[in-house]
Protein backbone atom coordinates (compact mmCIF):
# COMPACT_ATOMS: atom_id res chain seq x y z
CA UNK A 1 0.00 0.00 0.00
CA UNK A 2 1.33 3.32 -0.70
CA UNK A 3 2.23 6.04 1.96
CA UNK A 4 -0.06 8.64 0.26
CA UNK A 5 -3.06 6.08 0.49
CA UNK A 6 -2.17 4.92 3.71
CA UNK A 7 -2.04 8.20 5.30
CA UNK A 8 -5.50 9.01 3.36
CA UNK A 9 -7.57 6.38 4.11
CA UNK A 10 -7.12 4.15 7.36
CA UNK A 11 -9.26 1.28 8.12
CA UNK A 12 -10.25 2.13 11.52
CA UNK A 13 -12.38 1.90 14.82
CA UNK A 14 -16.16 2.35 14.93
CA UNK A 15 -19.68 2.87 12.68
CA UNK A 16 -20.16 6.26 12.43
CA UNK A 17 -16.47 7.63 12.26
CA UNK A 18 -16.19 10.35 10.95
CA UNK A 19 -13.54 13.37 9.52
CA UNK A 20 -12.31 15.67 12.53
CA UNK A 21 -9.76 17.59 13.22
CA UNK A 22 -8.65 20.05 16.11
CA UNK A 23 -9.13 22.92 14.01
CA UNK A 24 -12.91 21.86 14.21
CA UNK A 25 -13.00 22.59 17.96
CA UNK A 26 -12.80 26.70 18.98
CA UNK A 27 -9.34 28.38 19.91
CA UNK A 28 -10.51 28.41 24.01
CA UNK A 29 -11.29 24.81 24.06
CA UNK A 30 -8.96 23.06 26.41
CA UNK A 31 -7.94 19.29 25.78
CA UNK A 32 -6.01 18.15 28.82
CA UNK A 33 -5.38 15.29 31.10
CA UNK A 34 -5.84 14.68 34.32
CA UNK A 35 -4.30 12.80 37.42
CA UNK A 36 -5.35 13.38 41.53
CA UNK A 37 -2.79 13.45 44.37
CA UNK A 38 -2.78 10.28 45.72
CA UNK A 39 -2.08 8.74 42.76
CA UNK A 40 0.29 9.91 41.21
CA UNK A 41 2.21 12.07 43.94
CA UNK A 42 3.84 9.48 46.62
CA UNK A 43 6.25 10.66 49.50
CA UNK A 44 3.52 10.12 51.24
CA UNK A 45 5.43 10.41 54.18
CA UNK A 46 7.97 13.01 53.11
CA UNK A 47 8.78 16.86 53.64
CA UNK A 48 5.91 16.78 56.21
CA UNK A 49 2.76 15.51 54.84
CA UNK A 50 0.67 13.40 57.29
CA UNK A 51 -1.93 10.62 56.79
CA UNK A 52 -5.48 10.86 54.54
CA UNK A 53 -8.19 8.56 54.75
CA UNK A 54 -7.14 7.29 51.74
CA UNK A 55 -3.93 6.19 53.10
CA UNK A 56 -5.88 4.72 56.10
CA UNK A 57 -7.90 2.73 53.14
CA UNK A 58 -5.03 1.27 51.46
CA UNK A 59 -2.87 0.52 54.26
CA UNK A 60 -5.97 -1.28 56.06
CA UNK A 61 -5.97 -3.69 52.79
CA UNK A 62 -8.09 -0.77 49.87
CA UNK A 63 -11.70 -2.60 51.06
CA UNK A 64 -10.00 -6.12 50.16
CA UNK A 65 -10.19 -5.53 47.06
CA UNK A 66 -7.07 -5.81 45.55
CA UNK A 67 -3.28 -4.82 47.38
CA UNK A 68 -1.32 -1.74 46.92
CA UNK A 69 -0.92 1.71 48.28
CA UNK A 70 0.00 5.26 47.13
CA UNK A 71 3.34 5.61 49.44
CA UNK A 72 5.42 5.67 46.35
CA UNK A 73 2.93 5.48 43.31
CA UNK A 74 4.29 7.10 40.56
CA UNK A 75 6.21 9.31 42.07
CA UNK A 76 5.28 12.72 40.83
CA UNK A 77 6.78 14.66 44.09
CA UNK A 78 9.59 13.88 42.50
CA UNK A 79 9.33 13.74 38.97
CA UNK A 80 7.15 16.60 37.95
CA UNK A 81 9.45 18.36 35.63
CA UNK A 82 9.66 15.15 33.81
CA UNK A 83 5.59 14.94 33.61
CA UNK A 84 5.37 18.91 32.75
CA UNK A 85 7.63 18.25 29.69
CA UNK A 86 5.77 14.87 28.69
CA UNK A 87 2.94 17.04 28.89
CA UNK A 88 4.30 19.78 26.64
CA UNK A 89 5.16 17.36 23.91
CA UNK A 90 1.82 16.27 23.84
CA UNK A 91 0.43 19.09 23.57
CA UNK A 92 -1.84 18.94 26.13
CA UNK A 93 -3.82 22.94 26.90
CA UNK A 94 -4.51 21.66 30.80
CA UNK A 95 -3.45 19.51 33.47
CA UNK A 96 -6.22 18.70 36.07
CA UNK A 97 -4.78 17.36 39.04
CA UNK A 98 -5.50 17.89 42.96
CA UNK A 99 -3.90 19.11 46.04
CA UNK A 100 -3.28 17.22 48.95
CA UNK A 101 -4.98 19.02 52.04
CA UNK A 102 -2.63 16.42 54.27
CA UNK A 103 0.15 17.72 52.40
CA UNK A 104 -0.57 21.36 52.29
CA UNK A 105 -2.00 21.61 55.75
CA UNK A 106 -1.17 18.40 57.45
CA UNK A 107 -3.46 18.41 60.30
CA UNK A 108 -6.39 20.00 58.49
CA UNK A 109 -6.44 23.09 60.43
CA UNK A 110 -3.53 24.94 61.88
CA UNK A 111 -0.14 25.83 59.97
CA UNK A 112 0.58 25.55 56.43
CA UNK A 113 3.58 22.90 55.27
CA UNK A 114 6.05 25.32 54.05
CA UNK A 115 7.49 22.17 51.75
CA UNK A 116 3.69 21.05 50.72
CA UNK A 117 3.46 25.15 49.94
CA UNK A 118 6.60 24.99 47.92
CA UNK A 119 5.77 21.85 46.00
CA UNK A 120 2.61 23.28 44.55
CA UNK A 121 4.41 26.37 43.46
CA UNK A 122 6.94 24.39 41.96
CA UNK A 123 4.51 22.21 39.89
CA UNK A 124 1.89 25.58 38.93
CA UNK A 125 5.47 27.41 38.35
CA UNK A 126 6.31 24.48 35.50
CA UNK A 127 2.75 23.90 34.19
CA UNK A 128 2.46 28.16 33.81
CA UNK A 129 6.15 27.86 31.98
CA UNK A 130 5.46 25.65 29.30
CA UNK A 131 2.29 27.09 28.29
CA UNK A 132 0.09 24.60 30.00
CA UNK A 133 -3.02 25.76 32.27
CA UNK A 134 -3.17 24.35 35.51
CA UNK A 135 -6.94 23.18 36.39
CA UNK A 136 -7.27 22.59 40.51
CA UNK A 137 -9.19 20.05 42.48
CA UNK A 138 -9.23 21.08 45.82
CA UNK A 139 -10.86 17.57 47.27
CA UNK A 140 -9.96 14.32 45.78
CA UNK A 141 -11.32 11.60 48.35
CA UNK A 142 -7.87 12.65 50.43
CA UNK A 143 -9.21 14.11 53.27
CA UNK A 144 -6.85 14.57 56.29
CA UNK A 145 -6.86 11.71 58.34
CA UNK A 146 -6.66 13.91 61.58
CA UNK A 147 -10.38 15.49 60.76
CA UNK A 148 -11.68 12.05 60.43
CA UNK A 149 -10.62 11.16 63.70
CA UNK A 150 -11.12 14.02 65.55
CA UNK A 151 -15.01 14.51 64.41
CA UNK A 152 -15.72 12.19 61.38
CA UNK A 153 -14.86 14.47 58.67
CA UNK A 154 -17.97 14.79 56.30
CA UNK A 155 -20.15 13.99 58.34
CA UNK A 156 -19.78 16.53 60.80
CA UNK A 157 -20.90 20.09 60.31
CA UNK A 158 -16.68 21.42 61.69
CA UNK A 159 -15.72 20.39 58.40
CA UNK A 160 -17.15 23.45 56.34
CA UNK A 161 -15.10 25.55 58.45
CA UNK A 162 -12.07 23.83 58.25
CA UNK A 163 -12.26 23.24 54.43
CA UNK A 164 -12.50 26.72 53.82
CA UNK A 165 -9.59 27.87 56.08
CA UNK A 166 -7.96 25.43 53.51
CA UNK A 167 -9.13 26.44 50.61
CA UNK A 168 -8.89 30.03 51.54
CA UNK A 169 -4.91 29.52 51.57
CA UNK A 170 -4.81 28.00 48.31
CA UNK A 171 -6.63 30.84 46.62
CA UNK A 172 -4.06 32.92 48.71
CA UNK A 173 -1.18 31.16 47.41
CA UNK A 174 -2.08 29.99 44.47
CA UNK A 175 -4.81 31.81 42.75
CA UNK A 176 -2.61 34.44 41.11
CA UNK A 177 -1.84 31.65 38.28
CA UNK A 178 -4.58 29.31 38.77
CA UNK A 179 -7.90 29.93 36.86
CA UNK A 180 -10.06 27.01 37.69
CA UNK A 181 -10.47 25.92 40.49
CA UNK A 182 -12.86 22.54 41.63
CA UNK A 183 -14.16 22.10 45.16
CA UNK A 184 -14.86 18.20 45.27
CA UNK A 185 -14.04 15.37 42.89
CA UNK A 186 -17.12 13.33 41.98
CA UNK A 187 -19.42 14.44 45.55
CA UNK A 188 -21.90 12.50 44.39
CA UNK A 189 -20.27 9.03 44.15
CA UNK A 190 -17.93 9.88 46.82
CA UNK A 191 -21.00 9.67 49.29
CA UNK A 192 -22.12 6.82 48.07
CA UNK A 193 -19.69 4.88 47.57
CA UNK A 194 -17.63 5.94 50.76
CA UNK A 195 -20.60 6.15 53.32
CA UNK A 196 -23.63 3.86 51.94
CA UNK A 197 -21.59 0.79 50.43
CA UNK A 198 -18.11 1.55 51.96
CA UNK A 199 -16.01 0.25 49.91
CA UNK A 200 -14.20 3.45 49.26
CA UNK A 201 -12.32 5.40 51.78
CA UNK A 202 -13.19 6.63 54.02
CA UNK A 203 -15.03 3.19 54.63
CA UNK A 204 -17.88 3.93 56.76
CA UNK A 205 -21.56 2.10 56.27
CA UNK A 206 -23.63 -0.12 58.86
CA UNK A 207 -22.41 -3.01 59.92
CA UNK A 208 -24.94 -5.17 57.01
CA UNK A 209 -24.11 -4.17 54.32
CA UNK A 210 -21.25 -5.36 51.52
CA UNK A 211 -17.96 -4.22 53.47
CA UNK A 212 -16.72 -4.73 56.60
CA UNK A 213 -16.92 -1.12 58.21
CA UNK A 214 -16.30 -0.67 61.92
CA UNK A 215 -18.46 2.40 62.01
CA UNK A 216 -21.35 4.25 60.03
CA UNK A 217 -24.79 4.55 59.18
CA UNK A 218 -25.71 3.62 55.56
CA UNK A 219 -29.44 5.09 55.63
CA UNK A 220 -28.21 8.55 57.38
CA UNK A 221 -24.51 9.38 56.35
CA UNK A 222 -24.47 9.79 52.53
CA UNK A 223 -26.71 12.21 53.06
CA UNK A 224 -24.84 14.19 55.43
CA UNK A 225 -21.78 14.14 53.62
CA UNK A 226 -23.07 15.28 50.61
CA UNK A 227 -25.01 18.08 52.29
CA UNK A 228 -22.03 19.16 54.31
CA UNK A 229 -20.09 19.13 50.81
CA UNK A 230 -22.62 21.29 49.69
CA UNK A 231 -22.24 23.68 52.15
CA UNK A 232 -18.11 23.68 51.59
CA UNK A 233 -18.53 24.15 48.38
CA UNK A 234 -21.13 27.28 48.95
CA UNK A 235 -19.04 28.75 51.34
CA UNK A 236 -15.54 28.02 49.33
CA UNK A 237 -17.55 29.96 46.47
CA UNK A 238 -18.72 32.63 48.71
CA UNK A 239 -15.25 33.25 49.70
CA UNK A 240 -13.47 33.52 46.43
CA UNK A 241 -15.96 35.75 44.71
CA UNK A 242 -16.11 38.29 47.65
CA UNK A 243 -11.88 38.14 48.35
CA UNK A 244 -10.15 36.93 45.62
CA UNK A 245 -12.05 37.41 42.14
CA UNK A 246 -11.81 40.73 41.60
CA UNK A 247 -7.98 40.34 41.46
CA UNK A 248 -7.52 36.82 40.48
CA UNK A 249 -10.54 36.63 37.99
CA UNK A 250 -10.75 32.88 38.05
CA UNK A 251 -14.01 30.10 38.49
CA UNK A 252 -15.25 27.65 40.81
CA UNK A 253 -17.01 24.83 40.23
CA UNK A 254 -18.13 21.15 41.54
CA UNK A 255 -17.39 17.70 39.73
CA UNK A 256 -20.10 14.76 40.10
CA UNK A 257 -19.38 11.39 38.31
CA UNK A 258 -22.32 11.42 35.92
CA UNK A 259 -23.76 7.72 34.89
CA UNK A 260 -25.88 6.88 31.60
CA UNK A 261 -28.98 5.49 32.33
CA UNK A 262 -30.90 3.93 30.36
CA UNK A 263 -34.97 2.30 30.83
CA UNK A 264 -34.72 -1.12 30.19
CA UNK A 265 -38.29 -1.13 29.02
CA UNK A 266 -40.95 1.34 27.22
CA UNK A 267 -42.87 1.22 30.13
CA UNK A 268 -43.43 4.21 32.08
CA UNK A 269 -42.02 2.48 35.12
CA UNK A 270 -38.79 1.84 34.18
CA UNK A 271 -39.05 5.06 31.67
CA UNK A 272 -39.65 6.75 35.68
CA UNK A 273 -37.05 4.71 37.45
CA UNK A 274 -34.70 5.81 35.38
CA UNK A 275 -35.39 9.42 35.89
CA UNK A 276 -35.39 8.71 39.49
CA UNK A 277 -32.01 7.17 39.46
CA UNK A 278 -30.95 10.52 37.19
CA UNK A 279 -32.30 12.57 40.03
CA UNK A 280 -30.65 10.88 42.89
CA UNK A 281 -27.09 10.87 41.45
CA UNK A 282 -26.97 13.80 39.45
CA UNK A 283 -30.19 15.92 41.05
CA UNK A 284 -28.75 15.21 44.35
CA UNK A 285 -26.19 18.21 43.82
CA UNK A 286 -27.05 19.55 40.58
CA UNK A 287 -30.65 20.54 42.26
CA UNK A 288 -29.27 22.24 45.04
CA UNK A 289 -26.44 24.08 43.17
CA UNK A 290 -29.31 25.15 40.25
CA UNK A 291 -32.46 26.01 42.59
CA UNK A 292 -31.66 25.62 46.25
CA UNK A 293 -33.28 22.59 47.58
CA UNK A 294 -32.60 18.40 46.99
CA UNK A 295 -35.26 17.04 44.18
CA UNK A 296 -38.78 16.27 45.31
CA UNK A 297 -38.54 12.63 44.53
CA UNK A 298 -35.38 12.89 47.40
CA UNK A 299 -37.57 14.16 49.98
CA UNK A 300 -40.35 11.62 49.23
CA UNK A 301 -38.08 8.55 49.00
CA UNK A 302 -35.54 9.94 51.89
CA UNK A 303 -37.86 11.71 54.14
CA UNK A 304 -36.44 12.69 57.86
CA UNK A 305 -33.37 11.46 56.95
CA UNK A 306 -32.43 13.83 54.34
CA UNK A 307 -31.12 17.40 55.70
CA UNK A 308 -32.91 20.20 54.73
CA UNK A 309 -31.33 23.74 54.05
CA UNK A 310 -32.10 27.09 55.80
CA UNK A 311 -33.01 29.91 53.24
CA UNK A 312 -29.88 31.25 53.79
CA UNK A 313 -28.03 27.98 53.46
CA UNK A 314 -30.28 27.77 49.94
CA UNK A 315 -29.32 31.14 48.85
CA UNK A 316 -25.65 30.70 49.65
CA UNK A 317 -25.90 27.18 47.54
CA UNK A 318 -27.42 28.43 44.39
CA UNK A 319 -25.91 29.40 41.39
CA UNK A 320 -22.38 28.71 43.61
CA UNK A 321 -21.00 27.45 40.22
CA UNK A 322 -19.02 28.86 37.54
CA UNK A 323 -18.55 25.57 35.45
CA UNK A 324 -19.61 21.75 35.96
CA UNK A 325 -16.96 19.47 36.06
CA UNK A 326 -18.48 15.86 34.57
CA UNK A 327 -16.67 12.27 35.16
CA UNK A 328 -18.74 10.15 32.81
CA UNK A 329 -16.90 6.41 31.99
CA UNK A 330 -20.39 3.78 32.62
CA UNK A 331 -23.98 3.53 31.73
CA UNK A 332 -26.60 1.00 32.75
CA UNK A 333 -30.14 -0.12 31.65
CA UNK A 334 -32.62 0.76 34.39
CA UNK A 335 -35.36 -1.46 36.01
CA UNK A 336 -38.22 -0.13 38.49
CA UNK A 337 -37.39 -1.87 41.85
CA UNK A 338 -39.77 -0.38 44.65
CA UNK A 339 -38.41 -1.15 48.56
CA UNK A 340 -41.25 -2.21 50.57
CA UNK A 341 -38.48 -1.20 53.44
CA UNK A 342 -39.90 0.95 56.03
CA UNK A 343 -38.31 4.71 55.02
CA UNK A 344 -36.59 4.83 57.82
CA UNK A 345 -34.80 1.80 57.85
CA UNK A 346 -33.61 2.23 54.37
CA UNK A 347 -30.35 2.75 52.78
CA UNK A 348 -29.63 5.18 49.61
CA UNK A 349 -29.37 2.46 46.98
CA UNK A 350 -32.46 1.26 48.73
CA UNK A 351 -34.30 4.66 48.44
CA UNK A 352 -33.25 4.94 44.47
CA UNK A 353 -35.94 2.17 44.04
CA UNK A 354 -34.02 0.80 40.86
CA UNK A 355 -32.31 -2.29 39.62
CA UNK A 356 -28.90 -1.29 37.34
CA UNK A 357 -27.96 -3.99 34.86
CA UNK A 358 -24.87 -2.96 32.68
CA UNK A 359 -24.99 -2.16 29.50
CA UNK A 360 -21.99 -3.78 27.37
CA UNK A 361 -21.86 -3.38 23.94
CA UNK A 362 -21.82 -6.67 22.39
CA UNK A 363 -18.58 -5.92 20.49
CA UNK A 364 -17.00 -5.12 23.69
CA UNK A 365 -14.82 -6.91 26.29
CA UNK A 366 -15.90 -7.12 29.45
CA UNK A 367 -12.62 -6.10 30.70
CA UNK A 368 -13.06 -2.56 28.78
CA UNK A 369 -15.08 0.42 29.22
CA UNK A 370 -17.97 0.39 26.98
CA UNK A 371 -17.81 3.55 24.02
CA UNK A 372 -21.27 5.05 24.89
CA UNK A 373 -21.02 8.59 23.42
CA UNK A 374 -24.72 9.20 22.40
CA UNK A 375 -25.64 8.39 25.89
CA UNK A 376 -22.80 11.11 26.76
CA UNK A 377 -24.31 13.59 24.54
CA UNK A 378 -27.89 12.73 26.36
CA UNK A 379 -26.43 13.68 30.12
CA UNK A 380 -25.20 16.83 28.46
CA UNK A 381 -28.82 17.71 26.80
CA UNK A 382 -30.35 16.69 30.02
CA UNK A 383 -28.25 18.40 31.99
CA UNK A 384 -28.63 21.65 30.13
CA UNK A 385 -32.15 21.42 29.73
CA UNK A 386 -32.88 20.12 33.38
CA UNK A 387 -30.35 22.96 34.94
CA UNK A 388 -29.42 25.30 32.63
CA UNK A 389 -26.79 25.79 30.18
CA UNK A 390 -23.46 26.34 32.40
CA UNK A 391 -20.18 25.72 31.04
CA UNK A 392 -19.07 21.74 31.18
CA UNK A 393 -15.68 20.39 31.57
CA UNK A 394 -15.54 16.70 31.16
CA UNK A 395 -13.22 16.44 33.79
CA UNK A 396 -12.23 12.43 33.05
CA UNK A 397 -12.85 9.78 30.58
CA UNK A 398 -11.22 7.26 29.93
CA UNK A 399 -10.82 3.21 28.73
CA UNK A 400 -9.13 1.20 31.25
CA UNK A 401 -6.87 -1.92 29.98
CA UNK A 402 -4.43 -4.03 32.50
CA UNK A 403 -1.59 -2.85 33.63
CA UNK A 404 1.33 -5.15 31.71
CA UNK A 405 -0.85 -4.87 28.58
CA UNK A 406 1.12 -3.81 25.88
CA UNK A 407 2.05 -0.25 25.20
CA UNK A 408 -0.16 -0.28 21.50
CA UNK A 409 -3.61 0.17 23.12
CA UNK A 410 -5.20 -0.43 20.36
CA UNK A 411 -8.66 0.14 22.50
CA UNK A 412 -7.52 3.23 24.06
CA UNK A 413 -6.65 5.21 20.60
CA UNK A 414 -10.35 3.82 19.61
CA UNK A 415 -11.73 4.80 23.24
CA UNK A 416 -10.33 8.69 22.46
CA UNK A 417 -10.92 8.41 18.80
CA UNK A 418 -14.85 8.35 19.71
CA UNK A 419 -15.02 10.64 22.62
CA UNK A 420 -12.99 13.49 21.09
CA UNK A 421 -15.24 13.19 18.13
CA UNK A 422 -18.61 13.10 20.12
CA UNK A 423 -17.16 16.74 22.09
CA UNK A 424 -17.36 18.45 18.20
CA UNK A 425 -20.89 16.90 18.04
CA UNK A 426 -21.74 17.96 20.92
CA UNK A 427 -20.38 21.47 20.08
CA UNK A 428 -22.22 21.03 16.38
CA UNK A 429 -25.73 20.36 19.02
CA UNK A 430 -25.35 23.72 21.18
CA UNK A 431 -23.70 22.28 24.13
CA UNK A 432 -21.44 24.25 26.12
CA UNK A 433 -19.06 21.80 26.81
CA UNK A 434 -15.68 23.98 27.14
CA UNK A 435 -12.62 21.34 27.58
CA UNK A 436 -12.08 17.00 27.42
CA UNK A 437 -9.64 15.73 29.97
CA UNK A 438 -8.40 12.02 29.45
CA UNK A 439 -7.91 9.96 32.63
CA UNK A 440 -5.48 9.26 32.99
CA UNK A 441 -2.00 11.28 32.33
CA UNK A 442 -0.02 8.08 34.05
CA UNK A 443 -0.61 4.60 35.08
CA UNK A 444 -1.83 4.91 38.91
CA UNK A 445 -3.00 3.80 41.88
CA UNK A 446 -6.45 3.33 40.54
CA UNK A 447 -9.02 3.43 43.22
CA UNK A 448 -11.10 0.52 42.41
CA UNK A 449 -7.45 -1.28 40.99
CA UNK A 450 -4.46 0.12 42.43
CA UNK A 451 -1.97 -1.12 40.01
CA UNK A 452 -3.43 -4.12 38.13
CA UNK A 453 -5.45 -1.72 36.30
CA UNK A 454 -4.07 1.29 34.32
CA UNK A 455 -5.81 4.49 32.15
CA UNK A 456 -2.70 6.19 31.67
CA UNK A 457 -1.54 7.91 28.13
CA UNK A 458 2.17 6.51 29.60
CA UNK A 459 3.16 3.40 31.05
CA UNK A 460 4.50 3.31 33.92
CA UNK A 461 6.93 0.31 35.23
CA UNK A 462 6.53 0.26 38.84
CA UNK A 463 9.12 -2.79 39.52
CA UNK A 464 11.63 0.32 37.67
CA UNK A 465 13.33 1.91 40.75
CA UNK A 466 13.21 5.02 38.35
CA UNK A 467 9.24 4.25 37.61
CA UNK A 468 10.15 4.79 33.84
CA UNK A 469 7.53 6.60 31.99
CA UNK A 470 6.90 5.07 28.25
CA UNK A 471 4.17 6.37 25.63
CA UNK A 472 1.55 4.18 25.00
CA UNK A 473 0.00 4.15 21.46
CA UNK A 474 -2.97 6.38 22.63
CA UNK A 475 -0.24 9.18 23.65
CA UNK A 476 1.31 9.22 20.46
CA UNK A 477 -2.56 9.37 18.89
CA UNK A 478 -3.83 12.51 21.17
CA UNK A 479 -0.18 14.33 20.54
CA UNK A 480 -1.05 14.05 16.57
CA UNK A 481 -4.51 14.89 17.17
CA UNK A 482 -3.62 17.64 18.95
CA UNK A 483 -0.80 18.85 17.05
CA UNK A 484 -2.66 18.43 13.90
CA UNK A 485 -0.28 15.92 12.57
CA UNK A 486 -1.04 12.33 11.45
CA UNK A 487 0.07 9.52 12.69
CA UNK A 488 3.47 7.50 11.41
CA UNK A 489 2.91 5.44 8.36
CA UNK A 490 4.12 2.40 10.06
CA UNK A 491 1.82 2.62 13.17
CA UNK A 492 -0.95 3.89 10.55
CA UNK A 493 -1.04 0.25 8.27
CA UNK A 494 -0.63 -1.95 11.83
CA UNK A 495 -3.68 -0.61 13.33
CA UNK A 496 -5.28 -1.07 9.36
CA UNK A 497 -4.56 -4.91 10.02
CA UNK A 498 -5.24 -5.36 13.39
CA UNK A 499 -8.31 -7.31 13.73
CA UNK A 500 -9.16 -6.03 17.17
CA UNK A 501 -10.63 -2.64 15.26
CA UNK A 502 -13.47 -2.81 12.70
CA UNK A 503 -12.98 -2.03 9.39
CA UNK A 504 -14.24 1.92 8.74
CA UNK A 505 -13.07 4.90 6.49
CA UNK A 506 -11.46 7.76 8.70
CA UNK A 507 -9.33 10.41 7.12
CA UNK A 508 -6.52 11.95 8.60
CA UNK A 509 -6.78 15.42 8.75
CA UNK A 510 -2.90 17.42 7.47
CA UNK A 511 -2.16 14.41 5.53
CA UNK A 512 0.52 15.12 2.58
Amino acid sequence: MSFAWTVLVVVFLLPGAYCFSRDEFPSHFVFGASTSAYQVEGAADKDGRKPSIWDTFSHAGNGNMYQGNGDIASDQYHKYKEDVQLMANMGLDAYRFSISWSRLIPDGKGPVNPKGLQYYNNVINELISHGIQPHVTLHHWDLPQTLEDEYGGWVNRSIVKDFTAYVDVCFKEFGDRVKYWTTVNEGNVYAMFGYDIGILPPQRCSPSFIANCSKGNSSTEPYLAAHHMLLAHASAARLYRTKYKSMQHGFIGFNILAFGYVPITNTSGDIIAAQRARDFMMGWFLNPLTFGDYPDIMKRNVGSRLPSFTKKESNLVKGSIDFLGINFYYSFYVKNKPDKQHIEDRDYRADMEVETIDLIPNDTSIYEVPITTWILQDVLDSVKNDYGDFPIYIHENGQKTFSNSSLDDWSRVKYLHEYIGSMANALRSGSNVKGYFVWSLLDSFEILGGYEISYGLYYVDMKDPNLKRQPKLSAEWYANFLKGKPMDPKVMIKIEKNPLLPSHTFFLHNAK
